[in-house]
């Protein structure tokens, strides 16, 4: 009995087993401080987003307004995600917000 629990432990499928998602409590933990201390990236993403889309002069003046929404979103939702990192809300630990973390604005 101690020789299969012992072949079981060390068997590669165990110990080589794939995350299950890539969405974890580190990586929200992770999320949650990157939102909070680089919330305000929101404000130049915006209007990176907002002028592509909508050309430098409607983009500009846009992406700021909707970027300084987004600097509040981010800041709040990053305490949330930190308080509640141990907690598997939402469900697979998944970004609330779209990009999930702040850099990814300047991402093509």
């Amino acid at each position: 009995m101690a020789i299969a629990m012992t072949v079981g432990a060390l068997s590669p499928d165990v110990a080589l087993a794939a995350p299950k998602s890539r969405y974890t409590p580190a990586r929200k933990v992770g999320r949650g401080f990157a939102n909070t201390i680089l919330g305000f990236l929101a404000i130049p993403g915006q209007m990176t987003v907002q002028t592509r889309e909508r050309g430098p002069a409607t983009g500009l003046l846009i992406g700021f307004g909707m970027g300084l929404g987004w600097f509040v979103a981010s800041e709040v939702l990053g305490v949330y995600e930190i308080l509640t990192c141990p907690f598997e809300a939402p469900p697979g630990y998944k970004p609330i917000l779209e990009p999930e973390f702040p850099w990814e604005y300047f991402e093509e």
